[in-house]
Parts: structure tokens; sequence; C-alpha cells
């Protein structure tokens, strides 16, 4: 690799995972129930019935994931904290635990020189929010300021990077349009409710950030995708235009612009949805000023006119000719330095991170007993080098998370996906290090030694 070094200094270099995914321990020290718990729990909502009760057991287990962490060498430790351990019912703080875990795993990360970065949401609703109207219901963005706010009074002089909201796309409309992850519902205008909600709770944050005097820096993770035509057809050009309105526009403009976008807003209104959930003050508070933007980037869309839906049709990766993971999203490495330069271009200069990238590989024990995932190394190094030439071409990129540091529950997939960095055994619990995990160790460590010499050298 011959990019590595010319990362600048301070650029973080860290990695990331998410409490459904890996806590497990979903009863214990008086943790609520989550939509995740309940939607999982639903016959036919996750692969094989699979559910997060025990996933990785980190929760009783993070000590050794900490050693993992350390030893990996990143700078930062991406990690969310469960909504339900802090407020179980949504409203009552919880007396028999959930801030005290967070608070030894800060403290000890901060020993090490890891820099935790904390998501405040990353999907798991109380079930007892959800129970009065969930993200549907104006109330739930006054729940989450004040959890908001419980948090940073804790945790908030140790935390350098705070995280509202993890994908919002995938809660408001996976969750309530598609039904593909919980809550599950399949309805246009909730959906649009739920978007605006979490949006307004967001700018809600931010603002009790602000007010509280919590250190350091505050914003937002959203799912981005490079959006394509298939051909340079005037059809598939609007499709694809249209498609971009629907999964990045529809964030980013009221996060950066203080409005939707009109051309959005008259497609869902084509389709019986309405905007009448907007009050006035609410997009002056979405636009609350952040310190930064997440970003979280696995594939493109590619997209041809349709009659179906909006307006259009979103092929599979793998009809692009393109390699795919193992879940099939298309390998496109330049989509992320697209997306990335895109949004310096269209959004100012606001400093990103790229919050999520990672492959889904089918992963095994190798007879040596390593795993040995080639492609997951080559994938990292090509997208490594993909951000590396956005930072070349003016970007405000300030650092780097993969997903994720070890397999874990991948939401309605199941445990059948594996996009870690570290093999989990579900069955012992066993981690096993993958050559993935040693590839971005050194990776890291040949780039703060570079770092270092030039530090050294003599100036001209």
């Amino acid at each position: 690799m011959s990019f590595p070094s010319d990362f600048p200094a301070g650029f973080v270099w860290g990695v990331a995972t998410a409490a459904y995914q890996i806590e497990g321990a979903v009863a214990d020290d008086g943790r609520g129930e989550s939509i995740w718990d309940r939607f999982s729990h639903t016959p036919g909502r996750t692969a094989n019935g699979d559910t997060g009760d025990v996933a990785c057991d980190h929760y009783h287990r993070w000590p050794e994931d900490l050693e993992l962490i350390g030893n990996l060498g990143v700078a930062a430790y991406r990690f969310s904290i469960a909504w339900p351990r802090i407020l179980p019912d949504g409203v009552t703080p919880n007396r028999h635990g959930g801030l005290p875990f967070y608070e030894r795993l800060v403290d000890r990360l901060l020993e090490r020189g890891i820099d935790p970065v904390v998501t405040l949401n990353h999907w798991d609703l109380p079930q007892a929010l959800q129970d009065r109207g969930g993200w549907t219901s104006r109330d739930t963005v006054e729940r989450f300021a004040d959890y908001a706010a419980t948090v940073f009074r804790s945790l908030g002089d140790r935390v350098r990077l705070w995280i509202t909201h993890n994908e919002p796309w995938m809660v408001a409309f996976i969750g309530h349009y598609r039904g593909v992850h919980a809550p599950g519902l399949v309805d246009l205008q909730a959906a649009l409710r739920a978007a605006h909600h979490l949006l307004l709770s967001h700018g809600a944050a931010v603002r009790a950030f602000r007010a509280l005097g919590a250190a350091g820096e505050i914003g937002i993770t959203l799912n981005l995708f490079p959006t394509y035509p298939v051909s340079e057809s005037d059809a598939d050009r609007e499709a694809a235009a249209a498609s971009a309105g629907y999964t990045n526009r529809w964030f980013l403009d009221p996060i950066f612009r203080q409005a939707y976008p009109a051309d959005t807003v008259s497609r869902f209104e084509r389709c019986g949805a309405t905007m009448d959930f907007v009050e006035d003050g609410d997009l002056p508070l979405i636009a609350s000023p952040i310190d930064f933007l997440g970003v979280n980037y696995y594939s493109p869309r590619r997209v041809s006119a349709s009659g179906d839906e909006f307006g259009w049709h979103v092929q599979p990766g793998t009809a692009s000719g393109r390699p795919t993971t193992a879940i099939g999203g298309e390998i496109y490495p330049d989509g992320l330095t697209g997306l990335l330069v895109g949004l310096q271009r269209d959004y100012g200069s606001v400093p990103l991170y790229v919050t999520e990238n990672g492959a889904a590989v089918d992963d095994q024990i190798g007879p040596d007993g390593g795993v040995h995932d080639e492609a997951r190394i080559d994938f990292l190094e090509r997208h490594f080098a993909a951000a590396h030439r956005a930072l070349q071409l003016g970007v405000d990129l300030r650092g780097y998370f993969v997903w994720s540091l070890m397999d874990n529950f991948e939401w309605a997939m199941g445990y059948g996906p594996r996009l870690g960095l570290t093999y989990v055994d579900y069955a012992t619990q066993r981690r096993i290090p993958k050559d993935s995990f040693a590839f971005y160790r050194r990776f890291i460590a040949g780039t703060r030694e570079r770092l270092a010499r030039d530090a050294r050298r003599p100036s001209p």
C-alpha cells in the first residue's frame, strides 16, 4: 500500500458496534424491553427466529472485548447506549443499573487512550414508548431529549464525539414503510411522521447538549447512497435523482438547509401522504448547527425508471456485473469518494467521519484455527484508498470507523451474515481475530510510524 502514510496527523481510525447487536443480557440490571426485543420474538420477523437475547454477551464479556479493542490499536471506539437500560419504560430512570455499565466502559477506554464515541439511538427504542406511538408520536421527541440529557449529565465530561441517531432512514422507512425492521409497519404516512420526529428529536438533543455545556462535539450519522441511473436515458436519470431524494436529501436538506426537498415532498403527496405534522419552529430546530456528520457507506444504488412505487426500481447488487459481498451488496469504493466529495460540494464544509464501512464475507474457521478473510481485507484496503482520494480532493474527512469489531446480530438477517474483524463462535462465545483484524492493526501502526518519522524529519 502506498497511500496510508498520507492520511493526516489526527485522522481517527476506529471500530464500531451497537448495543442490541452485541450486548445480550436483555433482562439484566433492570433493562426494559426494546422494540427489537419485541420484533425479533415475533415469528417470521428475523432469519431463523434469531434474537439479540444473548448476541455476543458483551454486557458480561466487555473486559475481554476491551482487550480486543486495545490490541487492534484504534484511536476511538464507537458504541451505542441501550436506551432501555437507562430509561426502561422510556421515562423513569433505571434504579438497578444501566449507566454504571457505560461509565465503566468509558473510563476503561480512556485509561487505554481510546476515545469513546457514543451513539444515543441505534434503533432500540423502549417498547413502552412504541406502545404509545413510538416515532410516529410527537411525545417521543421530548422523551428522547430527556434521555439524551440524562446521558450527557453522566458522561458529558468524558466523551469526545456524540451521535444522536444512527441511520434514521432505516428506522423511518425500513421500519415503518417496508416493515422489514422494527416496529414492522407498512405505512408511508407513519414513515414520514417517524422521519420528522427522529430529525426533530435530533435537534432537541443538540440543543440540550449545548445548554448543558457537555464537552466534545455532537452530530448525527446517516446511511447515504451514491445513486446512479442504469442508463443515460432521461427517464433513468430522473428516477435516480428522485431516489436520492428519498434516501439522502430527505434527511440532509432539513439538517443543512432547513427545508425538506420540494420534489420529494410532491412525490410523497402524489402517493397520498401529507406533511401536516410539521409545525412552526420545527425546521429551525432540526437545523441546529452540528459539529460533524457521520456517514455510513456500504453500497451504491443503481436505479431505473419504473411504474412501481415512487417511480423507480433499484437493481440488486448482483445485476451490476461488479463484485458483491456475501449478502449481495455491490462493492464499489469509488462510490465512497464521490459521496464524500458530493456532500462537501452540496452541503458545505461540515467535518465528516465515515462512521461505518465494512463487508459481509462467508467466513469460516480454517483447518489451522484461523479465519482467512482475504475478501474483507481487499474490501477495506480499497475503501481506505477511496477515502484517501476524497482527502486529496479537499474533503474535510476526520476519521474512519470499520464495521464491526466482531460478528454480531445483523437485525432481520439474524446471525447469518458476518461483518466483524473478529469471528464469534456463538455456541461458545469464543472470539477469534480474523486476518482482517491483523491487517487493520498493521495498517494503523504503519500510518502512525510514518507520521512519527515525518515529525522527526528536519524542516527544509
